[in-house]
């Protein structure tokens, strides 16, 4: 079943949708604009093979079913993306992880409004990661109410739970 749904901005309708096979230029783009993401949590700017492993990368013992990836459009443009797993660790959860804007499209209230828009979806938990030191995702993560763990090697570890 492919998901879709549409968010709104402030003047302007932003849509979630699953990738399709016409997307790969897209996200080949988007991954070469957030160099600085890449670099910053992997110490390497991305690859084209890091596009195709979106499909197929799950945490150890996750379902392939609950693999969940949404473009964010803006204007006709993908502006981001959103890579995620259900029920994992535990069920009611969701590890996310890859939520990726591009530069044009950070700091306008997109990437708040998508997240938001993902957590009301019912939750219990969510856990993500940040690039240590990645100061904007760090304050963008706690701004919607996750823990931030200390920094273990490059990444830090958050976790968001409904109610607290």
């Amino acid at each position: 079943m492919s998901e879709m749904w549409t968010v709104e901005l402030p003047g302007e309708r932003v849509l979630l949708r699953e990738p399709g096979p016409a997307d790969e230029a897209a996200l080949l783009r988007l991954f070469e604009e957030c160099e600085d993401w890449f670099t910053a949590a992997t110490g390497l700017p991305s690859a084209p093979g890091d596009v195709q492993s979106l499909y197929y990368a799950l945490p150890e013992g996750a379902d392939p079913a609950d693999k969940v990836l949404l473009l964010v459009e803006r204007g006709g443009e993908v502006a981001g993306l959103v890579d995620a797993v259900r029920d994992w660790p535990e069920p009611g959860a969701v590890a996310v992880g890859l939520f990726l804007l591009a530069p044009w499209a950070r700091g306008r209230g997109l990437g708040r409004v998508v997240a938001e828009t993902l957590l009301g979806r019912g939750a219990s938990r969510v856990t993500a990661t940040v690039p240590a030191g990645w100061k904007a995702g760090e304050r963008f993560l706690e701004r919607l109410g996750f823990a931030l763990e200390a920094p273990e090697g490059a990444l830090r570890r958050a976790e968001w739970l409904r109610g607290s």
